[in-house]
């Protein structure tokens, strides 16, 4: 059977349904309400014995004793019978309210005497061989094991549905008497209506005219509209509950237009399935993207244009394509990277898709998806309001200057961050290309590394990897990435792009525009003899707490732009330094003058800008290779 022939008949038996449904209750209505006592309102399902065995529901039969109606409960268990006292019956919410006329007032019993204002002494409400055993008390409300002595025994619990306040429990005999004589109340809701929908379903509602039998069990349908998608018939009722006042008119009107608004109805129920079967999706895409601990979603490129507007705003430019501001169908806002330059031969790719894929830190920004069609390649971020740091640090006209004490949370959050790379997954994984630029901002101004383009993984179990390029942007690699005489290249060169940009935060890299000739390992000198010095670093407005924070900043910093990579703290030490106190700083020693700059080096300074990540390979045959040592 086809899909769609399926749903014509799951619409069809609905129809059917609503069309013979009735009240369950409609067979009893030429049934006039008997009275017994003060109950003066006996109908479905209850009836008396004298009732025409057509009217209520057997087992439901009261009898009338006394003036009194009396309800006979059968007991399976033990063949037996006990009989109830009808206090109510509540048509509306369907409950009856019963009594045991039978039900002694003794509760438990206990061989000495308890002094507790939640219980109340009957013992003299007992015959005297009872009450030569000890002491009968009576309680209300919940009742603990702990609230009773050793030796003492409970007799009997009855069911009430008398207000209790349990947490303030003081009766009187007079209580205990009001709370018996009201009863208890059973619901004849689903025994009497539920059954009605068989094993196989549930059943909802709230009275006897507002019942719904609801299949849970999972049925597939094909639609040619929206692949395969499982719908219970609870779904589609739901659906139909809105149009079956339309559908039914159409009975009783001519063939004719018969054959014009079926059709009409049957396309606006496939449309609203569908937009329910697409709703499915937002939920998912939603729960995805609250839930860190799952991998990125893939998206095809016609998700990435809707939800960019077919690149309506533009963020930014990047080095290897163009960032757009995009929603998600779920509602937050994103960051589309769109990769199309002709630098972008796929490695950057996969090394964002590989690396930030798999991280979870709240100071590094979150991969949320990608898309890969062939040529077509983006990465969907989390969409950060206040932009790049870099417009923070050097502020244009007319910017926002952050506090001083603003920047050091920053720079700390950054510490932490790449920290988690180099030390909190079970890979580590070198950013090489830290820098202003690629550190993202929240509402909050909470810091997120980004741009994981020249990144690379490294085993744990791998103390030796090789590299054969240089990589980063000017201003901020580590010199040993370009001279190979420097020592080791490690994650100390995370380290030392670090430390610029605390060099940056702390303001002094501007005061340094006439050296602009010069490379990037000559700048700690500088930095170096203006903190020797002790030479004023100009700042509007500075307090004697920004001082500090500018001097811990620059200590800092000039342990991390050491020449000697071995010379250079972990960014877990790093980390340390930025929480403790400035006093606990010890100033580091001067970097090596020895070391000379090589023409390589000077060519890179003076053909790349400050913001421009490279990845350079040198002169050297295939064979050569750096070795790439993690310590």
């Amino acid at each position: 059977m086809s899909g769609g022939t399926k749903f014509l008949s799951v619409l069809t038996i609905l129809i059917f349904l609503q069309l013979s449904d009735t009240p369950f209750a409609e067979q009893n209505q030429q049934c006039a309400p008997s009275s017994c006592g003060h109950i003066k309102n006996i109908s479905y399902p209850f009836r008396l014995k004298n009732d025409p065995k057509h009217c209520g529901d057997e087992k439901y039969e009261l009898s009338c004793e006394g003036n009194r109606p009396i309800f006979t409960m059968f007991m399976t268990n033990w063949n037996g019978s006990l009989n109830y006292y009808v206090q109510a019956i509540n048509y509306d919410n369907s409950t009856i309210r019963l009594v045991d006329p039978a039900v002694p007032i003794t509760i438990f019993s206990c061989p000495f005497a308890m002094n507790s204002p939640a219980f109340v002494e009957i013992t003299n409400c007992l015959n005297k061989s009872d009450a030569s055993k000890g002491h009968a008390y009576a309680a209300m409300g919940k009742l603990s094991p702990s609230n009773l002595r050793v030796g003492c025994t409970v007799n009997l619990m009855s069911m009430t549905s008398w207000p209790i306040d349990d947490a303030n429990v003081y009766i009187s005999i007079l209580g205990l008497h009001n709370a018996l004589a009201y009863g208890f109340e059973l619901s004849w809701f689903r025994d009497i209506y539920c059954n009605k929908c068989g094993f196989n379903f549930g059943c909802e509602g709230e009275n006897s005219r507002d019942v719904r039998c609801v299949d849970y069990t999972c049925k597939v349908y094909n639609f040619r509209f929206f692949k395969t998608v499982c719908v219970t018939q609870r779904h589609v009722l739901r659906v139909l509950e809105s149009f079956i006042p339309w559908i039914l008119p159409i009975f009783g009107v001519s063939a004719v237009a018969r054959i014009v608004l079926l059709p009409c109805i049957f396309v606006f129920l496939v449309i609203e399935l569908r937009r329910r079967h697409l709703s499915i999706f937002d939920a998912i895409e939603s729960f995805l993207h609250s839930r860190n601990n799952f991998m990125p979603i893939r998206y095809p490129y016609s998700s990435i244009r809707k939800m960019t507007r077919n690149f309506k705003e533009k963020l930014g430019q990047g080095g290897y394509g163009s960032v757009y501001k995009g929603k998600l169908q779920s509602g937050p806002n994103v960051a589309v990277k769109i990769l199309t330059k002709p630098k972008a031969d796929g490695q950057d790719f996969i090394n964002e898709v590989a690396t930030i894929g798999r991280i979870h830190h709240v100071n590094v920004v979150q991969l949320i998806g990608y898309c890969a069609e062939r040529s077509k390649r983006a990465l969907v971020y989390d969409f950060m309001p206040n932009g790049s740091l870099d417009k923070y640090i050097t502020p244009r006209e007319g910017g926002t200057l952050l506090s001083w004490q603003r920047k050091s949370e920053i720079a700390l959050g950054v510490a932490r961050g790449i920290e988690y790379l180099h030390r909190g997954c079970d890979i580590q994984i070198l950013h090489f290309d830290i820098k202003p630029h690629n550190i993202l901002l929240d509402e909050n101004f909470v810091p997120k590394i980004s741009d994981f383009g020249l990144a690379k993984l490294y085993p744990t179990d791998n103390s030796i990897v090789t590299l054969t390029a240089a990589r980063g942007t000017i201003g901020y690699v580590a010199p040993e990435l370009i001279n190979r005489s420097i020592g080791p290249i490690s994650y100390k060169a995370d380290v030392y792009s670090f430390g610029m940009l605390l060099i940056e935060i702390a303001g002094m890299k501007g005061n340094s525009a006439a050296r602009e000739d010069m490379s990037s390992q000559y700048f700690p000198h500088w930095i170096y003899d203006q903190f020797d010095k002790e030479k004023e670093i100009e700042v509007l407005d500075e307090t004697h707490d920004d001082e500090m924070i500018i001097k811990k900043l620059t200590l800092v910093a000039l342990w991390c732009i050491q020449m000697n990579p071995l010379d250079r703290p972990s960014m877990t030490k790093v980390v340390e330094m930025l929480e403790g106190e400035l006093q606990a700083l010890q100033t580091p020693p001067r970097p090596f003058e020895s070391l000379q700059p090589s023409p390589l080096e000077f060519n890179l300074s003076s053909s790349l800008g400050s913001t421009e990540s490279m990845i350079l390979v040198e002169n050297c045959s295939d064979s050569a290779k750096v070795d790439v040592i993690i310590g």
